[in-house]
């Protein structure tokens, strides 16, 4: 999932390959300016406002938005009195934000004795997304993680023979699939209802959340839980998937033009919950056209 997550160049399980001759570093972390206006907001409050973000891509991590000290409140960081050691960035400084009548504990940090090589983070200070109740770019507010801008979904329409069997029993079938590529994971394959045997499938309770595609939920095959999904209110991005279905290969039998699919690197997904002080209307209001 982008640039640093899943299986992103930066990740440690990348399926790329940088194509050089002496090996890289094990870790490698990229800082790059967003060149996006990004607000924090706090109990109502703006706490932090600026057009001169940094992100920094860290292998394992979502992207994280440094703030220069500047364009914070001036009273809402409060030092904690911990430290503590970063691998690559040396010490880290920790504050608790102030802005409420509890103070949100540890969910500030600074890089305050940076190697030269990384003096693009100094100054600047980072807040812990689900400590905060909302960040913004410009008035729309940004869902999950700081937006990544190597993360791309692309949607495309297809005449390929789709087949998704358990045991003797079709569940699905169809020459029209639509198929839906994410960076960091392999091809999904979605079915429209029509071609899909719905008696067999038994909604499931809980759902999940991609900061791309919106809240999915799951459902039982035949007795096997989480075999299908579907993003039944898909954001207006993706809305060419809202309400279709996908089935996971290692759960079913998927045959794609009469070959078999199996789990293919990067199908497997780490859930994302949903932000605090989201409002699930606030959430579906994203999947609904301007105007």
């Amino acid at each position: 999932m982008g640039l640093s997550w899943q299986q992103g160049p930066l990740a440690s399980r990348s399926v790329g390959t940088f194509l050089t001759a002496a090996p890289l570093p094990e870790r490698l972390l990229f800082a790059e300016p967003l060149r996006r206006r990004m607000r924090v907001q706090l109990d109502g409050q703006w706490i932090a406002d600026s057009e001169d973000v940094v992100l920094l891509h860290e292998p394992g991590h979502y992207p994280v938005a440094f703030f220069p000290v500047s364009d914070i409140r001036a009273d809402v960081l409060e030092p904690s009195g911990r430290v503590t050691q970063h691998r690559e960035l040396g010490a880290t400084t920790w504050f608790t934000v102030t802005a409420t009548e509890e103070p949100a504990e540890r969910s500030a940090w600074q890089y305050t004795d940076l190697p030269d090589h990384a003096a693009l983070l100094a100054n600047r200070v980072a807040f812990a997304w689900r400590k905060m109740d909302a960040f913004y770019e410009e008035d729309e507010r940004i869902l999950g993680h700081a937006a990544d801008a190597y993360h791309r979904i692309d949607i495309r329409s297809t005449t390929r023979h789709l087949v998704v069997r358990q045991g003797d029993k079709v569940i699905a079938e169809t020459h029209t699939p639509t198929v839906l590529y994410e960076s960091g994971f392999a091809p999904r394959w979605y079915v429209d209802r029509k071609d899909v045997a719905l008696d067999a499938l038994r909604p499931l309770e809980g759902q999940t959340f991609c900061p791309y595609k919106g809240l999915a939920s799951y459902y039982s095959v035949g007795g096997v839980d989480n075999a299908a999904w579907a993003y039944e209110e898909a954001f207006t991005e993706v809305r060419r998937i809202d309400t279709m279905i996908s089935f996971e290969a290692d759960l079913l039998e998927i045959y794609l033009d009469g070959i078999r699919q199996s789990l293919a690197p990067g199908q497997l997904v780490t859930a994302h919950g949903v932000d605090r002080a989201l409002d699930p209307d606030e959430l579906r209001a994203r999947t609904r056209p301007a105007g």
